[in-house]
């Protein structure tokens, strides 16, 4: 009863929090990081354990999902280069420069420990940077290359991990024997969460009733990532294949009822994973801290401090040049068109270099590290801090940056959407054009006067007054939404704008039902 009691307080407090976070227009998991520094100084608090096998699967596999669901291939494709450099250089440096630090800093610590902690801090979180995004006027494309570069660095850095723990594992194993492993595991992971992906959607395919729905969602998240583990594949990786792949098509089979319905379950589970994860590496550190003497606290402390500012100094190191080169070669004519275009000024490498936040992925491999495993307290306490000072150093001060630096944006995910909602609103008019009745006369001149206001105000969607109950209507829906879903697969329009009709015609379709 006892840890029920606690559970349900963390829950109440974390919503406190988030909701002064909104307040205040900072990432609401600083606040919860600073929560878990209270619950390490609480001597009443609860110990709880968790099997360190299960963290990644429990708390990273539904966190990818849901950033990977909402991915857009084409800006992915767009913007290949800084975000590739970011997910490959960027974490390769700041892992390289930590393990470099680590060891210097503790001579006796091996270097595969070393590198296993270069990995573990090494990458940014999707969930606090896209808080802050989401508050400020920041230009399409730097969302885009953040959000490409949040999904795909968990996959760099995680194979980094995961190499150097089975190093420390297998002591007289050699890297080079973990190269073809590596590669069948990378290649082997893209494929199989394609086929679990297909295979899923053919196993669901009749379920419609939402918690059955529900459920099996998270039962298949949480499955592929377990077997795709016993199969000495990528977790990650297979995760980010199988939640692309279905988010292809599951917009064309999924009723708005059950889309709305999983949406909010989605992000309120989303929200409880981040909340556990901060409370329980903060309880995890409890009895770690309890147990050090001063001098011992003293030297761990300067230990995670030193990480810290490697941590953002590697980022920034690697970020400013990047984009001086890019600038000088474009001054130079020595770029394709197609690069030209996306060469960073220097406010927006500077914005992109600083938005280096870490949390639930980083917590999660920390806290995933066998019992055995050397260094532990010392990597545990650490990646806690450095997730606790990235958030509070840099998560408190992006903001105020942003509004200073004054970026200007053509807001093309609502001109993609504004052209989207006139092309589904003639889809609409279109598909009860031939009805001669008095009832569809009246429609089209509602659709009409949508469309105008459609094509005058970037804003403007689908209202639920202009959308009685009636079979005629739910026509005209259905047309609209086919409508839009050829605009996206042909890429006339991006995720986003999809998104955003989407979830207009899912209210107007609801309304229908009422």
């Amino acid at each position: 009863m006892l840890t029920f009691e606690w559970i349900i307080g963390l829950l109440l407090a974390a919503v406190a929090l988030s909701a002064l976070a909104r307040r205040i227009k900072v990432p609401y998991p600083t606040f919860l990081a600073l929560g878990g520094v209270l619950l390490t100084l609480l001597p009443w608090a609860p110990t709880w354990a968790l099997e360190p096998k299960l963290a990644l699967a429990l708390f990273v596999a539904p966190v990818l999902l849901d950033a990977a669901y909402d991915t857009s291939l084409r800006d992915l494709r767009n913007n290949w280069l800084p975000v590739s450099t970011l997910v490959v250089v960027a974490v390769g440096v700041t892992t390289a420069a930590v393990a470099v630090v680590a060891h210097w800093l503790r001579p006796d610590m091996p270097w595969p420990v070393a590198i296993a902690l270069g990995a573990i801090v090494a990458p940014p979180d999707a969930a606090a940077a896209t808080a802050i995004l989401r508050q400020v006027n920041l230009p399409y494309r730097i969302q885009k290359i953040l959000e490409g570069e949040s999904l795909l660095n968990d996959a760099s850095a995680l194979l980094i991990y995961r190499v150097a723990v089975g190093l420390v594992a297998a002591e007289h194993m050699k890297i080079r024997e973990f190269v073809p492993s590596i590669t069948v595991a990378l290649v082997g992971s893209l494929a199989a969460g394609y086929l679990f992906a297909q295979v899923w959607m053919m196993i669901t395919r009749r379920i419609t009733e939402a918690p059955s729905a529900i459920i099996t969602q998270f039962g298949g998240t949480f499955m592929v990532w377990i077997v795709a583990e016993h199969l000495g594949l990528s977790g990650i990786l297979t995760i980010i294949a199988y939640a692309i792949t279905i988010a292809r098509t599951a917009p064309a089979r999924t009723s708005a009822r059950l889309r709305v319905s999983s949406y909010a379950v989605w992000e309120t589970v989303v929200f409880v994973l981040n909340v556990l994860a901060f409370m329980l590496i903060g309880l995890q550190l409890r009895p770690i801290w309890s147990e050090l003497d001063d001098e011992v606290r003293w030297k761990y402390c300067s230990f995670a401090a030193a990480i810290l500012a490697v941590v953002i100094l590697a980022r920034i190191l690697w970020v400013m040049p990047y984009g001086a080169l890019l600038r000088t070669l474009k001054a130079r004519n020595w770029l394709p068109a197609h690069v030209m275009e996306a060469v960073p000024t220097l406010k927006r490498s500077f914005i992109v270099s600083w938005c280096g936040m870490r949390g639930i992925v980083t917590l999660a491999a920390a806290f995933a590290l066998p019992e055995y495993f050397p260094y532990r307290d010392l990597i545990l306490l650490t990646a806690f801090a450095v997730v606790l000072g990235s958030l509070v150093i840099q998560g408190l001060t992006l903001r105020p940056l942003i509004l200073a630096l004054n970026f200007d944006d053509d807001d093309p995910v609502g001109r993609e959407a504004a052209h989207a909602r006139g092309v589904v609103f003639r889809a609409a008019l279109e598909e009860i054009d031939a009805d001669p009745s008095e009832e569809a006369e009246i429609l089209r001149l509602e659709y009409r006067a949508v469309l105008v206001r459609a094509e005058n105000d970037p804003d403007g969607g689908l209202t639920s007054r202009e959308l009685p109950s009636d079979p005629l209507r739910r026509r005209a829906i259905a047309a609209a939404r086919q409508a839009l879903l050829n605009l996206r697969r042909t890429e006339t329009i991006g995720d986003d704008a999809f998104h955003l009709v989407e979830e207009e015609l899912d209210r107007a379709e609801l309304s229908v039902e009422a």
